[in-house]
C-alpha cells in the first residue's frame, strides 16, 4: 500500500450521488476502498434516499452501507417512501439527514457536523421547491442564515432539487458563504463542475450510482409505459452495468474555500 502524506490544512470529501437499490450498493462496495485510498479521502457522504429498492431507505440497508465506510447520508423527498427508517431519524447516532427546510415537527434533522482526525465539516441537506411536490420552506434565506451562524466551519450543502435554474441561482447566492454546493435528485450527472469567484465549489447534479441501461435507475419499459398511458406503475430497479457518479471536493480548512472539484463517472460490470 502506498504511503501518502496527509495535508492537515485540507479536507477531502467524497460525495456520492443517489445510490439506487442493490446494484448501487454493490457498486459502492466495489469502488469505495480504492477511491478512499487513492484520493486520501477524509469524509464519505452519499445521497441515500433511493437506497432500498430504488425508493426510500430501510435501517438494514442503511447499516449495510455504514459498515462499508460511508460517514453520513443526505436524502430528499423520497426519504419518506419507506416508513422503516422514519422512527430512526430522530436518533442522534443515526447518520442520516433529511432536508432542513421541511416544516417544524417533521422527524429527523437537516444538518450535522462531522469530525474526524481533527477536521470538521458542517453538512446541510436542503430541498428545492421548483417542480417539487412537497411544500417546503423557502431554501435561500434559510441556508444563508445557517451559513452566517456557522462562519467558523467549512459548509457542504446537498441541494436536492429538480430545476437547474434553482440550483444555479442558489450557488450564486451562496458564493463565498459556503464551501460547496452539490446538486442531487435528477440522477443525471452534469459536466459543469467549477469553483465560483468567491471560492464555492459547485456541480448541478452529481448523478447516481445505479444501472446505466435504465431510466434513472428504473427498468426502461416501466417508465416508457407510464409516459404512454399515464397510469400508475410499480418501479423496479434495472440490472446490468452500473454507472458510478460522484465528486471529490478539496476544501481549505482555513479560508473554507474549495480548492479543487473532481468529477467521477465510472461504469462497472458487476456479476451480482
Amino acid at each position: 500500500m502506498q504511503n501518502k502524506t496527509m495535508n492537515t490544512e485540507e479536507i477531502k470529501i467524497l460525495f456520492i450521488g443517489d445510490i439506487v437499490g442493490r446494484p448501487g450498493r454493490n457498486a459502492v462496495k466495489e469502488l469505495l476502498p480504492d477511491l478512499v485510498e487513492r484520493h486520501s479521502v477524509d469524509f464519505i457522504i452519499a445521497n441515500g434516499e433511493n437506497l432500498s429498492g430504488g425508493s426510500g431507505m430501510t435501517f438494514d440497508k442503511y447499516k449495510e452501507m455504514i459498515d462499508v465506510g460511508i460517514d453520513l447520508f443526505t436524502t430528499g423527498n423520497h426519504i419518506w417512501k419507506n416508513k422503516d427508517i422514519i422512527p430512526h431519524l430522530d436518533d442522534p447516532d443515526i447518520m442520516v439527514l433529511r432536508p432542513v427546510n421541511y416544516p417544524k415537527g417533521v422527524p429527523g434533522r437537516g444538518m450535522k457536523v462531522l469530525e474526524k482526525n481533527g477536521k470538521k465539516l458542517l453538512v446541510v441537506n436542503l430541498q428545492g421547491r421548483v417542480f417539487m411536490a412537497d411544500d417546503v420552506d423557502e431554501p435561500f434565506s434559510l441556508i444563508s442564515k445557517y451559513a452566517d451562524d456557522n462562519k467558523d466551519l467549512p459548509i457542504l450543502v446537498d441541494f436536492h432539487a429538480e430545476a437547474t435554474s434553482e440550483k444555479v441561482a442558489l450557488v450564486n447566492f451562496l458564493d463565498g458563504k459556503v464551501s460547496a454546493v452539490v446538486g442531487t435528485h435528477t440522477h443525471v450527472q452534469t459536466s459543469d463542475e467549477k469553483i465560483l469567484p468567491r471560492g464555492t465549489g459547485y456541480i448541478t447534479d452529481v448523478g447516481m450510482v445505479g444501472p446505466e441501461d435504465s431510466v434513472l435507475g428504473v427498468e426502461k419499459e416501466i417508465i416508457i409505459e407510464k409516459f404512454l398511458t399515464q397510469l400508475p406503475v410499480s418501479h423496479k430497479v434495472a440490472t446490468g452495468a452500473v454507472e458510478f457518479g460522484a465528486v471529490i471536493l478539496t476544501i481549505d480548512q482555513k479560508d473554507k474555500k474549495t480548492k479543487n472539484i473532481l468529477r467521477i463517472k465510472e461504469i462497472l460490470k458487476l456479476n451480482r
